[in-house]
């Protein structure tokens, strides 16, 4: 017992001693996908920028861009391993919280510190990148905080989960919008808050890319509700699952990456994307929907053990969308530099 006490004292003295070691550490995190949020981050203002030049105006954007976003998931996850302590304390036992290795109290002085730091860099990008970020996490606390557990509506829980991975979508467009001089087909301004630059093509992308968005990440969130359905279900969270079955959810996720698909062929079409995307990304695509197929075919207790194998390399893909992103973009501004042509 005085081993166990002893132990636990060292971890939250470590906690303050080295925060970012001890973020890195709190939970399953690889380093590919630490690594990934930095390539995310920075492949949505890319692929809105294009082949212009790249000045110290936009490299800023990009920079402030994954600042921005990269503190703004850091709070998000602590905040929800706050929020969802009792759910945790259910069906991830092994969570800071449940496992006694934080107090609520000061977990809540990290989130703190993560989603202050992810309003200054919002900010330092522009006011309409500060709201953004603002209205998002007035959203998700009062979701996380009272809204599951309390609004009936079937599946609500997952149906609003994606909005925090949406704003990234928006937030790299909203970026350039507001923070380079206007010079879009449509500008609006208004007072205290600035403008708003954007051509109509771009405004359709990112409809695209939010959906697509929503999708991918909505459709590995259902087979981790799956997995969750026995705390969901006990503390009267409405997902997919405990409100139609696990069955009929593991159904929804299977359509939800089909036409996570066809949106990304879709924003391939649209966008200067280079078939290094498409092919990479068909194939993904393919891997996905065959795994989520065999959950789909699941039965019994494998059914659990499936859906955390789907929901887990499901994340992995979404991450993966958005890196090929990047890879994509960043290879044909390399081309473009040295003025080499493929197709």
């Amino acid at each position: 017992m005085v081993e166990m006490k002893s132990k636990k004292t060292i971890e939250k003295t470590h906690l303050f001693a080295s925060p970012f070691k001890f973020i890195s550490s709190w939970r399953s995190l690889p380093p590919y996908e630490l690594i990934s949020y930095v390539l995310m981050y920075s492949s949505v203002p890319m692929l809105a920028y294009g082949f212009q030049v790249y000045n110290w105006d936009i490299i800023k954007i990009i920079v402030l861009t994954i600042l921005t976003l990269y503190s703004g998931y850091f709070a998000a996850l602590i905040w929800n391993d706050i929020t969802d302590a009792n759910i945790d304390a259910i069906a991830h036992p092994d969570r800071p919280i449940p496992s006694g290795r934080i107090t609520s109290k000061k977990f809540f002085a990290v989130a703190l510190v993560f989603s202050a730091l992810t309003f200054i860099f919002a900010f330092l990008v522009s006011t309409w990148c500060l709201i953004l970020v603002g209205a998002t996490a007035l959203f998700t606390t009062f979701h996380n905080k009272y809204l599951k557990q309390r609004i009936k509506i079937p599946a609500y829980s997952e149906i609003f989960t994606p909005v925090q991975w949406v704003t990234v979508a928006i937030f790299g467009f909203l970026a350039l919008w507001t923070a380079l001089p206007p010079n879009g087909e449509k500008t609006i301004t208004v007072p205290l808050f600035g403008y708003i630059s954007f051509d109509m093509v771009d405004l359709q992308n990112m409809i695209i890319l939010v959906l697509f968005t929503y999708f991918v990440d909505n459709a590995h969130d259902l087979p981790e509700g799956i997995r969750d359905v026995d705390g969901d279900r006990k503390l009267g969270v409405k997902t997919y699952a405990t409100s139609f079955g696990e069955k009929n959810a593991a159904r929804i996720s299977f359509v939800m990456y089909f036409i996570s698909g066809m949106l990304g062929i879709l924003l391939f079409f649209r966008t200067i994307l280079s078939p290094i995307f498409l092919i990479l990304f068909i194939l993904l695509w393919i891997y996905m929907l065959n795994l989520s197929y065999k959950l789909l075919k699941s039965t019994g207790k494998n059914r659990k053990k499936t859906a955390f194998i789907v929901g887990r390399r499901g994340f992995d893909y979404f991450l993966m969308c958005f890196n090929l992103i990047f890879l994509d973009m960043f290879i044909q501004l390399i081309l473009n530099h040295y003025n080499i042509t493929i197709w």
